[in-house]
């Protein structure tokens, strides 16, 4: 350390009324002296401190991650403390929901709402999969469809994503009321089915690098203010080159009743696996109703399935009567329920692209694919 680092007794303020608060010379020297040797002692106990948790947060942040989050700076996405988020959040006093990722909260940051996302509940090799995840799609991607990430917190003591707040939640919310009472008007749900296929068809065909959703659902797809649909959570989503045919997967992701055949019964997987996630949540979308496969006692009461058996009878209007579908929305809940059939067919190479599928969602495309369940 330079001795000039200090100030030296001859820089102190010569002002009369400064020194006549002193006893004399020799013990101005005497607490000069021990004024330095205690500035001395707190300044080194402070470089011990701070080295301590540097030395800590090290240990915590792995390799890996610490090479991520310096090619992130490059990147859109802010980087917040957790004392900004707290105050953002009033110390996450708002919650939205929760799940075995963790909890979103509500929070305000300048004029913006946000939802922030705390990752727990989880084991640390899983929480840093989910953060580098949805960071590294969700910071790379502007799509209108797509829920924007503000930025992240990623500290000793939180890890949280900074997502802008949807007023109108997930559309499983809208979906799913009993007595289908206050529903959202069909118009306006396939508005949100052609909004949710841009999204997607943006991460498959116009990203850099082709990004694989994973879990398409109507969980996650959020609503704004007007019901504009937007892509969300990217906690298993995996970004692969153009040029690769097929994804590598150690384990099975997905949700249940969405995810494509081919990722439970570890095949090759490709982004095809999203379109028929997408096919299953237009099936929800035209029947308004939960359908879990665990109650289902024979494969015929599957809603896909009397879908199929009804169009290849040439009788699907009779199907779109039993969902008490108005009359003037039957042309396209029939159009829709169409492209649901080409989206989920088995060999995912039948399956069409997703900017098929919105074109054949808005009408410009007639004659629909050959289907084979």
């Amino acid at each position: 350390m330079s001795a000039n680092y200090f100030p030296s007794l001859s820089s102190l303020s010569s002002d009369p009324s400064s020194i006549s608060i002193s006893f004399g010379g020799g013990v101005i020297v005497v607490v000069g002296v021990l004024g330095f040797v205690v500035a001395t002692c707190g300044y080194l106990r402070c470089i011990r401190f701070i080295v301590e948790k540097t030395n800590a947060e090290s240990r915590r942040v792995t390799l890996p991650m610490v090479q991520f989050l310096d090619d992130m700076e490059s990147e859109k996405p802010i980087r917040f403390t957790s004392k900004q988020l707290r105050l953002a959040t009033n110390n996450f006093k708002t919650k939205l929901g929760s799940g075995g990722f963790g909890t979103v909260y509500k929070g305000v940051i300048g004029n913006n709402q946000v939802a922030v996302k705390v990752l727990n509940g989880i084991s640390k090799e899983r929480v840093e999969e989910q953060f580098m995840a949805e960071v590294s799609t969700m910071g790379r991607t502007h799509h209108f469809n797509l829920v924007r990430l503000y930025g992240f917190c990623f500290g000793s003591s939180l890890i949280a994503l900074v997502y802008e707040y949807m007023v109108n939640g997930s559309l499983d919310n809208h979906l799913f009321k009993k007595n289908n009472e206050a529903m959202i008007q069909f118009d306006k749900l396939h508005e949100i089915a052609v909004g949710t296929a841009r999204g997607i068809a943006y991460l498959h065909e116009d990203c850099a690098q082709r990004i694989v959703h994973y879990d398409i659902k109507p969980g996650n797809i959020l609503l704004d203010s007007n019901f504009c649909a937007k892509v969300a959570d990217f906690g298993l989503a995996k970004l692969c080159n153009r040029d690769n045919s097929h994804i590598s997967l150690a384990v099975g992701r997905g949700t249940p009743g969405y995810a494509a055949p081919e990722i439970w019964m570890c095949l090759h997987v490709t982004h095809k696996c999203d379109v028929y996630s997408f096919g299953m949540l237009l099936f929800e979308i035209t029947d308004r109703r939960r359908r879990d496969m665990a109650v289902i006692h024979d494969i015929r009461e599957w809603f896909p399935v009397c879908v199929w058996e009804k169009y290849e009878k040439n009788q699907l209007e009779d199907l779109i009567k039993d969902c008490k579908i108005e009359e003037k929305d039957h042309e396209v809940v029939k159009r829709m329920l169409k492209v649901a059939l080409c989206c989920v067919q088995y060999k995912p190479e039948t399956r069409p692209s997703m900017s098929f599928v919105v074109k054949m969602l808005e009408g410009h495309i007639l004659e629909l694919l050959c289907l084979s369940l």
